[in-house]
């Protein structure tokens, strides 16, 4: 990685200050917060910090975007942590020179304009840069900033695959093994950026297209259970508003259990009690084929995830 900003601490920059760009610089200054304050109040020597903590951590935030009111609300969204914070409008060259790591998390399409931009290239040169772009991968990026091949000195480019839960950091991001590996340093803080929004698992490039599908596309298809979970207690008496809540609790509960350990087959038997209401609404659920409709949803979105990442256009209407 370049030489650092400061003695005090790594400066990221977000080129793209939308929803997921905010969330996650909000994450990451939410967890160095929160270590700030244990730190400030245990007893225990800073030597016992685990062996997976960078060396050196974010302190300064810069937030790049186009549009002029993004820079108002990034600073609504981020100004009440005690972080130097810098919003840009279209000067993306300035941030990204003043960065050492760098978040790419615009439009899919607009990566060239961004990294297209005079300059770029060198002000890029030996840093990291992490893109979260769906559907963009790895090879694609470098190519286009490297046509004639990665000199000595080319920034390292990582996919991570993360979700829209990254607002309330409770995402699932994945992270893609890169080829050459990356630093011991590079992989602690890649890591570190994205556990401060939830959680992660790191898999192969043959794995993205299906880690989009679960993870990207997955809080919709939850979504739209939860939605017809509440519905259905709406439809026998329950208020919208509560049926909505105890539909949500419920989902996270469960999703709290399998996370704990529980495997969700068990955990379904165990609630199953004979002649019980829950088998004979499981019943009604295996009659109406949900386990494969579910699963042939993910295998669906896994097919267009990977023809969108090669630039095909309308793959949802190729479906047989």
């Amino acid at each position: 990685m370049s030489a650092p900003q400061d003695s005090e601490g790594l400066t990221l920059t977000v080129l793209g200050a939308g929803t997921m760009g905010v969330a996650i610089m909000g994450g990451v200054m939410s967890s160095l917060a929160d270590a700030k304050l244990r730190s400030a109040t245990s007893q225990t020597s800073s030597s016992s910090s685990s062996d997976s903590t960078p060396a050196r951590l974010p302190a300064k935030f810069i937030a790049c975007d186009q549009r002029t009111e993004a820079e108002a609300t990034v600073r609504v969204a981020l100004s009440h942590y005690s972080f130097p914070l810098r919003t840009l409008t279209n000067q993306n060259l300035e941030g990204v020179q003043s960065a050492d790591i760098i978040l790419l998390a615009c439009k899919p399409q607009g990566f060239k304009t961004i990294l297209g931009e005079p300059g770029m290239r060198d002000a890029l040169r030996s840093k990291l840069l992490i893109s979260i772009l769906a559907g963009v991968t790895q090879p694609q990026i470098e190519q286009f900033l490297y046509p004639e091949g990665s000199p000595a000195d080319a920034c390292r480019v990582v996919r991570v695959m993360p979700n829209t839960a990254s607002f309330v950091r409770e995402s699932m991001s994945v992270i893609e093994t890169s080829d050459p590996p990356l630093s011991d340093e590079q992989a602690k803080l890649v890591a570190f950026i994205f556990n401060a929004i939830g959680r992660t698992v790191t898999l192969g490039p043959a794995q993205m297209d299906a880690s989009t599908a679960l993870c990207g596309s997955g809080p919709a298809f939850f979504a739209l259970m939860l939605e017809a979970a509440a519905d259905g207690g709406v439809a026998m008496g329950l208020p919208r508003a509560e049926a909505q809540l105890m539909a949500a609790q419920t989902m996270r509960g469960t999703t709290g259990l399998v996370l704990n350990g529980e495997h969700p087959a068990i955990l379904r038997d165990k609630v199953s009690t004979p002649g019980g209401c829950t088998i004979g609404g499981l019943m009604v659920l295996e009659e109406g084929t949900v386990r494969g409709v579910v699963s042939r949803a993910i295998r669906e979105a896994t097919v267009v995830a990977s023809q969108l990442g090669q630039g095909a256009t309308n793959v949802n209407g190729t479906r047989h």
